[in-house]
């Protein structure tokens, strides 16, 4: 007996040893993404942003002035690529090409929306712009993440209005999604952006993760230069949108390979 009990505390021993002995599993820390809507227009601003150092994801207009050139810049320059899908909005802003509206029909819905991820080069992922109309109805949204499915590309509700359905309809349809946490600048003045990037921080903190979307004005641009080599200091990481949604996911792959079908390129015009 005292024999077997003398097994029984050297193998306990041992156990115990071996656990020590184990490195500590490291907690990730908070982190955030940030998407950069409306590219395309601005090529200053935007190759400022292409060639920031820190992976931004860029999120492009279809078919506008420079999206094109800006979109192949930022992704050799390991930016993440996204289509910035125009919807239809409540105060009727207009859209510009590309753009997805209420009166449409499912085909027309699906040849519009397929075009315009075929006219983003490398895009990995969609959201909406705009869209507080467009982004309350089922139907509609139906319809684009009918379509978005057969694709490898997820989706980031931009959460324009409370009430949208998107990020639901992306889920129930079993697309990679997320939703956005805090817009940077909606005032275009460098005290309020810094407070909602500090919000931006303290949502990230509180839990793990947080989205935030600007837009390529001077003053965020400007603020982002400034302050975006500065997280490492306040042990806050960054990541891509696909990165973040890794982090959120045990680090599994979005898509098998061969789920999906192919986005080829159809690039509507020349820079």
């Amino acid at each position: 007996m005292n024999a077997v009990r003398s097994l029984l505390a050297l193998v306990l021993s041992f156990a115990a040893t071996l656990a020590a002995a184990e490195p500590a599993k490291q907690a990730l820390p908070p982190t955030i993404a940030i998407i950069i809507d409306d590219m395309g227009h601005s090529l200053h601003e935007g190759k400022r942003l292409a060639n920031l150092d820190q992976p931004l994801t860029l999120a492009f207009l279809p078919y506008r002035r420079h999206t094109n050139t800006l979109a192949r810049l930022a992704y050799r320059q390991n930016k993440e690529i996204m289509l910035h899908a125009p919807m239809a909005n409540t105060r009727n802003f207009g859209l510009g090409p590309g753009g997805l509206t209420p009166d449409m029909d499912e085909q027309s819905m699906a040849t519009t929306l397929r075009r315009a991820l075929q006219s983003i080069p490398h895009v990995q992922g969609v959201n909406n712009h705009m869209g507080s109309l467009l982004t309350q109805q089922l139907q509609p949204m139906d319809w684009v993440m009918k379509e978005l499915f057969r694709y490898p590309v997820y989706f980031v509700d931009s959460r324009t209005i409370a009430s949208s359905v998107a990020g639901d309809v992306a889920a129930a349809y079993r697309i990679p999604t997320m939703t956005r946490d805090v817009f940077l600048d909606h005032e275009q003045t460098e005290e309020y952006v810094d407070r909602q990037f500090k919000l931006l921080i303290e949502r990230a903190r509180e839990n793990g993760s947080a989205v935030g979307i600007g837009h390529p004005h001077k003053v965020t641009v400007d603020y982002l230069e400034k302050h975006l080599p500065k997280l490492d200091a306040q042990g806050i990481a960054i990541a891509t949108v696909s990165g973040l949604w890794a982090m959120r996911n045990s680090n599994r792959e979005m898509f098998a390979e061969g789920e999906k079908q192919t986005i080829r390129p159809a690039f509507a015009k020349k820079d």
